[in-house]
């Protein structure tokens, strides 16, 4: 029994807030939560405000009675009510300004509006995520930190630093948010990443000549500290030794420090070619992902697209295959590949019944996993959340199956198919190249019976600004986000066996919200994979070849 179509729908939606990192919308309600604590803040500070204020009133009344009354300390004191009241303040008036509750009430009550908005805050887990998001956006497409330290998203090309996009809104960081980004690679001995980020860190702090920041974790002695290190595992052993020098200057009494500098003057005094080599960074290779550099080329650059004008077995047409409910409004369709065949619909969704799909889905997202042998499991290289819908959750569900048969022939209904999967990528959410389909026995999709996955309808409801596009990496091309289409392809060939072609990723979002839906159907037992792709064969009977006749031709950067 075969899974006939995995569908997936590429949107965003406010799910649990847990993971925040991993869901771009959740983090806009973070948004909203900070909002709230601001209004907190103010509240404490006016509170204080006129607590201090209250303060400021009495030194003045004090101060004013030493330079007007008290001139003449002898006479001043000879007068009762003047004697007793300098000594009713020094008991109890002075007693009572020292050891007020005033302050710690205004900071109780400011620290329980705080913990109230607990389950709205991010945890460390989500600061460790978007920190990796955003070097996982660095390597993919090639960025250089000090641009994004600036808010720009720059890499180098042909020796000039090129802006790959520029957006509406941005913002610069500070030498702690670089420090935290740093930290978070340097405790997974990522030293790679650890360097460039801490070196920003560390440029910034100088700036401002290492002043304490209120609410900075970091500061310019714990940035020396890592980044001396990173530098010494890096094989930098004399600007380690520099590093440390100038750390020993602001924490003199750190004999750790002190350490470590003796152990690299004496592996310079040893090998004093260490001294004179020129340290080149480089990334760590990766041995569960073989083909990174094509995919990494394929989501910079979008790959070698389609050329309908060079190539007339690539066409646009308006399609109905065969059916009556798309006679009058036939789905314009533009074919992108043969090898694997891969399809897209323009406009296969209305905008509002986009907005339906990600209301209805909202409730239920959850962390996306991935098969992980005869289980299921989160993994970093697939970031996002999911959540299932059947087809009673909102009228619209229904009608996308019904419109998905018309064009596909497949039979989508329960126990025929799952149910529609809707995903939304988070902070530099991606996932990396995989199959749709099962590629081993032990895959959950047979432990279920139910079957494997024969193809793949994938529509994209809401639009990006950069990145976020869906790369075939052995087909050599990518396809970007293009809002209410939908991307068809076969995962298995006729004969059942996985085609090998299809192995795709879902390219890391630089800028916006991705979302997405996934359902997979199941064949019946009388239906053969031959019949299923029969049934949605190449109709030429209203081919459009010429440039200029294709008018939703697929977009490219």
């Amino acid at each position: 029994m075969l899974s006939v179509v995995a569908l997936m729908i590429l949107t965003l939606l406010p799910p649990s807030l847990s993971e925040m990192y991993t869901s771009v919308e959740n983090v806009q309600r973070a948004f909203a939560a900070e909002k709230e604590l601001l209004t907190h803040l103010r509240t404490y500070i006016e509170d204080e405000s006129l607590r201090l204020n209250d303060v400021k009133r009495f030194y003045e009344k004090v101060s004013g009675l030493h330079s007007h009354v008290y001139h003449s300390s002898v006479t001043a004191m000879a007068n009762p009510l003047v004697a007793y009241t300098l000594i009713k303040r020094l008991q109890s008036e002075w007693l009572n300004v020292v050891y007020s509750n005033e302050a710690q009430e205004n900071s109780q009550a400011f620290r329980s509006a705080f913990e109230q908005e607990e389950s709205q805050r991010p945890k460390f887990e989500d600061v460790e995520g978007a920190a990796k998001g955003l070097m996982r956006l660095q390597d993919v497409y090639s960025l250089r930190v000090g641009g994004l330290v600036n808010g720009h998203f720059q890499r180098v090309t042909a020796g000039q630093m090129v802006d790959i996009y520029r957006p509406a809104i941005s913002i610069h960081l500070s030498g702690d948010d670089c420090f935290q980004v740093g930290k978070v690679a340097y405790e997974m001995e990522d030293y790679y990443h650890s360097v460039q980020w801490l070196e920003e860190a560390a440029h910034l702090f100088r700036g401002v000549q290492g002043a304490w920041i209120l609410e900075d974790e970091g500061n310019l002695e714990d940035t020396l500290d890592h980044l001396a290190f990173s530098h010494f595992k890096t094989g930098n052993v004399s600007y380690a030794l520099t590093l440390s020098q100038e750390l020993l200057h602001y924490d003199p009494s750190n004999k750790r420090v002190y350490r470590n500098i003796e152990k690299y003057e004496k592996l310079l005094s040893a090998s004093p070619a260490i001294d004179i080599r020129e340290v080149v960074l480089q990334r760590p290779n990766t041995t569960y992902l073989q083909t990174r550099n094509t995919y990494e080329w394929l989501c910079q650059t979008l790959g070698s697209q389609p050329r309908h004008y060079e190539n007339p077995r690539l066409f646009c047409d308006y399609f109905t295959n065969g059916d009556s409910s798309l006679i009058l409004k036939p789905m314009r369709r533009e074919v992108l590949s043969l090898q694997p065949y891969v399809v897209l619909y323009h406009s296969f969704v209305s905008d509002l019944e986009a907005e339906s799909i990600k209301e209805s889905a909202q409730p239920g997202l959850r962390r996306s996993v991935v098969a992980s042998g005869d289980k299921q499991a989160t993994a970093d290289y697939r970031i996002s959340k999911s959540a299932w819908l059947k087809d009673t959750a909102h009228p619209v569900v229904g009608k996308l199956d019904l419109r998905i048969t018309a064009l596909t022939g497949l039979n989508l209904q329960v126990p025929y198919a799952e149910y529609l999967q809707v995903v939304n990528y988070g902070i530099g959410g991606h996932y990396e190249p995989h199959f749709d389909h099962a590629t081993s026995d032990s895959s959950p999709l047979y432990k279920l019976k139910s079957g494997n996955r024969v193809a793949t309808f994938m529509i994209y409801l809401s639009s990006v600004e950069a990145g976020g596009s869906t790369a075939f990496i052995y087909a050599n091309f990518s396809v970007p986000v293009v809002k209410n289409a939908a991307l068809f392809w076969w995962n298995l060939h006729r004969n059942g066996q996985g085609n090998g072609d299809t192995l795709h990723a879902g390219c890391p979002v630089l800028v916006g919200d991705k979302w997405g839906k996934l359902l997979c159907c199941v064949r019946s037992y009388s239906t053969s994979v031959n019949v299923i792709h029969k049934r949605n064969h190449l109709d030429v009977e209203n081919l459009v070849t010429s440039e200029t006749m294709c008018p939703f031709k697929l977009r490219t950067f």
